[in-house]
């Protein structure tokens, strides 16, 4: 296990909330998009995380050289559940019968999951500070 390998880990979390944070905000800003390039609303995303050094390829590059341990992003996913429908017959998405396809965002669901990202991400800065601060009093003990 190399020296720097606790503050890798550490920045893949970071790297990893940070880019959660990213598509919650995007989400909330589209809240009320209901027409993207493909003609419909927009489709809610969710980031999907996973064990980096899972596969067998990393476990042997692990036992080689560095210790692939941390979080990387498995994929960003689009929410497959259905569009809310909004009676408005003046908006022009409205179909014949007057109703909108809303996109499928809950803004409360998309505060909770900010502030579980943003909770992780503030457990990281801690884990980082943390281990850097180890490592300035391992290096004041030699000198």
């Amino acid at each position: 296990m190399g020296f720097l390998s606790g503050m890798d880990i550490s920045a893949s979390g970071l790297n990893a909330q940070r880019l959660r944070m990213d598509v919650i905000s995007e989400n909330i800003a589209n809240i009320d998009t209901t027409r993207t390039e493909d003609g419909t609303p927009y489709t809610r995303k969710y980031v999907v995380l996973e064990e980096r050094g899972s596969n067998f390829s990393d476990i042997m590059r692990s036992k080689t050289d560095e210790v692939q341990g941390g979080v990387r992003v498995a994929e960003i996913g689009l929410d497959t559940t259905d569009y809310d429908l909004v009676y408005d017959p003046a908006h022009p998405d409205a179909n014949e019968e007057g109703y909108v396809q809303m996109p499928n965002v809950d803004l409360s669901q998309e505060i909770v999951n900010m502030i579980s990202a943003y909770r992780s991400y503030e457990a990281n800065v801690t884990a980082f500070n943390a281990y850097k601060d180890m490592a300035v009093k391992s290096l004041e003990i030699g000198s």
